[in-house]
């Protein structure tokens, strides 16, 4: 396994580059049961569209990936993704964490960093993402790192087989809690 590429740190967290030789792993986080029915899909994906799709988002400047790394031991536990919309400076954000690295504190911490960098590097305006109702521990990583709810879309989605709504949350630079990772690194 290669070595993180560390882009910015936080606590206990820091963000990286992804690394094609952690793809299997990455696979195998996003076809984990809890993550199927937290993003509310009903169906793993196969290795080959898997592969091709890594492919397709590493060349695509709108589709900014960050590895999460723990800093203690330099052990990737997580993706997030921001889908950039480069005409109007938002994005969608995604997070994926290991099975195993759930329940740590690690989701609140990789979302603040992430919100972080879209604010104080990536010059967006604003990131909202998508998360099912009855994910509350979801809900509660989002609004430390600063995203508030805005909206919802009424039985969009599954959780264990019933229809229930979708919490739409946003943040704009105001609503980021800092410390800003990124000023301790430019010494502001």
């Amino acid at each position: 396994m290669s070595d993180p590429h560390i882009l910015l740190s936080g606590d206990r967290l820091a963000l990286g580059m992804p690394r094609q030789d952690l793809l299997p792993e990455y696979h195998r986080w996003e076809n984990d049961a809890r993550t199927i029915m937290g993003y509310g899909n009903q169906w793993a994906q196969a290795w080959e569209v898997r592969a091709a799709g890594y492919e397709r988002q590493r060349g695509n400047d709108r589709y900014q990936q960050f590895e999460i790394v723990q800093l203690d031991g330099q052990e990737a536990v997580g993706i997030t993704v921001l889908q950039i919309n480069t005409f109007v400076r938002t994005a969608e954000f995604v997070i994926v964490l290991a099975p195993e690295a759930r329940g740590k504190g690690y989701a609140a911490e990789a979302t603040r960093l992430t919100l972080d960098w879209a604010f104080n590097l990536g010059a967006l305006r604003m990131v909202w993402l998508k998360v099912l109702e009855p994910n509350r521990a979801g809900i509660a990583a989002y609004a430390k790192a600063g995203f508030r709810e805005s909206g919802r879309l009424r039985q969009s989605g599954f959780w264990l087989g019933k229809p229930v709504d979708e919490i739409i949350m946003d943040a704009l630079p105001d609503d980021f809690p800092g410390p800003s990772a990124v000023a301790a690194v430019i010494g502001d």
